[in-house]
């Protein structure tokens, strides 16, 4: 599950960005994109731990598209460091988000026969 942690670290930190970016009171589109997506990262991520949504990671991939996608097509080269920000964070997402949630543990069968050998 430090995947699922990766990812609400993540939101958390597009949270924290208009701040430390310092977005103009008159970049409202920057504003309500970083603090939605910090938002459903977190929410997403989080849900992730509950067995009935187990697989709501995946939809992190479709945030990651939004975020590459916000950031490269907001602006024109050179971009400005708020938008290149939701380009790492896209794709940093995009890597973190496929891993499985179980990833440190060993596959399902490996478990299965270690239960059934020691029994």
């Amino acid at each position: 599950m430090w995947a699922r942690i990766v990812e609400s670290m993540l939101g958390v930190w597009l949270l924290m960005s208009p701040f430390i970016f310092r977005h103009t009171s008159d970049a409202t589109h920057l504003w309500i994109n970083d603090l939605a997506m910090g938002c459903t990262l977190i929410v997403l991520s989080l849900a992730s731990y509950w067995s009935k949504t187990r697989g709501a990671h995946w939809l992190l991939l479709v945030a990651a598209v939004w975020l590459i996608g916000f950031g490269r097509l907001n602006g024109t080269p050179p971009l400005q460091p708020a938008l290149q920000n939701n380009l790492i964070v896209g794709l940093l997402l995009g890597m973190v988000a496929i891993v499985p949630n179980e990833a440190s543990l060993p596959p399902v069968r490996w478990r299965q026969q270690e239960n059934s050998t020691t029994s």
